[in-house]
């Protein structure tokens, strides 16, 4: 059954979900603050990986499922999309990781985890998400909500809103345990990097070395309760130095940006379920929102089970 569907927010999620419910024939209408280009998903580094998400079945399920989507799309061309190599570097021995029946070509060598996932460069992107969307008929309305319940009306009318709100969760879902935690990265000139390089358990804090077309993305910080989104010169010297020790082909690198960022993360992790409690006029909720630092590497699994969830609404 086709339905009228508001999707609350335009960063990867938001989109993600706006595209899946148009693909299964339902009119919708992303509600958003912020251009896609303003929200936080275009400062993500944006490769799969779950970080700092937990070994539970249905996170493996939207991790396998966003893995073999993106996988699908860089073979179609979709673009900014691009499978990358990837190295873990280890400090100890590991089992093998709870994800890794997500990666086909999963390795373990002295060491280091060997594997190629889905790499995005966001802003382009974002971009391609929100033309397909409107292409296909689909409405965005800029406006910031101070209520779930103004949703139905600020979209026109809709029998279901989606929140993919993010950060804004907290206060829109009455969620205290969204919480940001603030991410500082640096962009570099490529010198020729084709390999993204992780070492998680850096014992100056975690690095990563992940290269795209026209740069390189070096990180990281993962700092949980901290809002302030202030680029600070001491860490971006840190993260440089991390990186350069990992991967020395970065010696000269001009530095090209730098960013800082809130990840909306969740006590308890993401919140993907349909709200027990209609809106004011009868207006179902269903919940996508705290993935933290996972957000494309979850993302579309995620809206996959939106669209699951709203079917299943339908006949309640």
């Amino acid at each position: 059954m086709s339905r009228k569907i508001a999707v609350l927010g335009a960063g990867i999620s938001g989109l993600a979900c706006a595209v899946r419910l148009q693909e299964h024939g339902h009119a919708v209408t992303v509600v958003t603050a912020d251009e896609p280009a303003g929200t936080v998903s275009r400062l993500a580094a944006a490769v799969w990986y779950p970080t700092r998400t937990a070994a539970d079945p249905r996170v493996l399920t939207w991790a396998h499922r966003t893995y073999d989507e993106l996988s699908a799309q860089a073979v179609a061309g979709v673009p900014g999309v691009v499978p990358r190599p990837t190295r873990m570097i280890l400090r100890g021995p590991h089992a093998t990781p709870w994800w890794a029946a997500a990666v086909p070509d999963f390795t373990a060598a002295p060491g280091e985890w060997r594997f190629t996932v889905p790499s995005v460069e966001m802003e382009v992107y974002l971009q391609w998400l929100l033309d397909r969307f409107e292409a296909a008929g689909g409405r965005v309305v800029r406006h910031k909500v101070g209520r779930l319940s103004d949703v139905p009306r600020v979209a026109g009318g809709a029998d279901v809103v989606v929140n993919a709100s993010g950060l804004a969760a907290r206060d829109l879902a009455a969620d205290p345990a969204v919480h940001p935690a603030r991410g500082q990265i640096v962009g570099v000139a490529n010198p020729g990097l084709v390999t993204s390089v992780r070492d998680e358990e850096h014992p100056a804090g975690m690095t990563y070395v992940h290269p795209r077309s026209r740069d390189v993305v070096l990180g990281g910080t993962f700092q949980p309760g901290v809002w302030d989104t202030t680029v600070d010169p001491a860490t971006t010297a840190a993260i440089l130095a991390r990186c350069l020790e990992l991967v020395p082909e970065l010696a000269g690198a001009a530095v090209l940006w730098q960013a800082a960022g809130l990840r909306p993360a969740r006590h308890g992790g993401a919140r993907v379920e349909l709200d027990p409690v209609e809106l004011p006029g009868g207006a179902r909720v269903v919940h996508d929102y705290g993935h933290g630092g996972a957000g494309v590497t979850l993302a579309w699994g995620c809206a996959d089970e939106v669209v699951t969830l709203i079917s299943g609404a339908a006949g309640a």
